[in-house]
């Protein structure tokens, strides 16, 4: 499932961007309304999440634009929450409506929410990262053409999150409140379930070659094989 994320704000984009990709969505992104009418072009995205203020082009005529040529889900962001905007929104086509500020998951649920209401669906894909395929529905990973590699919830959470990530460092609080969320875990837990990871997916644990350790920051993996 694929998501255009079009803000001028690219920390809040990152942000944005990072949740989503955390459940199971590919992103893109634009970061002015000319653009975004570029890129909802060429990628065709299955959602797009459209602020309101935007250079070149207002997120107002950018939806007015796509709703003359396609049905494709929007929902609006803004820091203005005057009803009036939330009426103009609407009337130009737009599926849903979120004033800043919004905590991620809020975004993420109402994402998925619209795409159920548009009938499609939003089951996580297999992830691909170098030769490692893993199914995160089956909770398997496999390598190159080995027998699938059975994971445990936790286990599974985690590599998700690591090669959806691939090629950047992820802090350990991240990957904890990736993993364990609410109920909370620590660093020794994180430590001894990458330690458990890597005897699956290592030939040689004790020099891994995709789970890489930056000390003092966290974990990054890497794809290229």
């Amino acid at each position: 499932m694929k998501v255009l994320i079009v803000d001028d704000d690219r920390v809040l984009a990152d942000v944005v961007g990072f949740a989503l990709r955390r459940e199971g969505f590919q992103v893109i992104q634009a970061f002015d309304g000319l653009s975004a009418l570029q890129r909802w072009a060429e990628d065709k995205p299955d959602l797009i999440v459209l602020d309101v203020n935007l250079p070149k082009m207002d997120g107002f005529t950018v939806c007015q634009r796509i709703r003359k040529e396609a049905d494709t889900p929007i929902i609006m962001l803004t820091v203005r929450g005057e009803d009036d905007d939330i009426v103009h929104g609407l009337e130009l086509g737009a599926d849903d409506y979120i004033p800043k500020p919004f905590s991620p998951r809020q975004l993420v649920a109402r994402a998925q929410a619209v795409l159920r209401r548009a009938g499609q669906a939003t089951s996580p894909a297999p992830r691909e990262a170098g030769n490692l395929h893993l199914s995160t529905s089956r909770r398997e990973v496999r390598i190159g053409e080995s027998e699938p590699i059975a994971l445990t919830v936790l286990e599974g959470r985690l590599l998700d999150c690591l090669i959806i990530n691939s090629g950047q460092i992820l802090t350990f609080d991240a990957l904890i409140d990736h993993v364990w969320g609410a109920q909370g875990g620590d660093r020794d837990m994180l430590r001894q379930l990458v330690r458990r990871l890597r005897r699956k997916i290592e030939i040689d644990p004790a020099n891994p070659a995709y789970i890489q350790t930056v000390p003092g920051l966290g974990y990054g993996f890497i794809a290229e094989r």
